[in-house]
């Protein structure tokens, strides 16, 4: 899998649900660890998606993992919390809206 081909598959998994009840600003970055590097980022501003291959300079956190990592987390084979605690997932910023990004990726 390549990092566009992920993006497009964090883009998908969003595109349909109800954002309606994100209020405000809610904006991760990914970075991608390991042997693919990458980085993408995840907003959604007063119900709007927006999944971009850039940095977001005014995020409210960034998540940083392996391409594989994310995509066990996708698939539901991983939960972020599980990933969290055994430190394939690593956090800088407001784990609240990361939470809230994690809520939102369940299928």
């Amino acid at each position: 899998m390549t990092v566009e081909q992920l993006i497009a598959k964090v883009y998908r998994r969003l595109k349909d649900r109800d954002l309606s009840g994100t209020q405000g600003k809610l904006a991760i970055q990914v970075n991608l660890t390991g042997k693919i590097t990458g980085v993408f980022y995840i907003e959604v501003r007063d119900g709007v998606l927006s999944v971009m291959p850039y940095e977001y300079i005014d995020h409210d956190a960034v998540i940083s993992l392996t391409m594989t990592n994310l995509d066990r987390i996708l698939s539901g084979k991983l939960t972020p919390q599980v990933a969290f605690a055994e430190g394939k997932l690593k956090i800088e910023g407001n784990v609240d809206k990361v939470m809230l990004l994690a809520e939102l990726l369940k299928k």
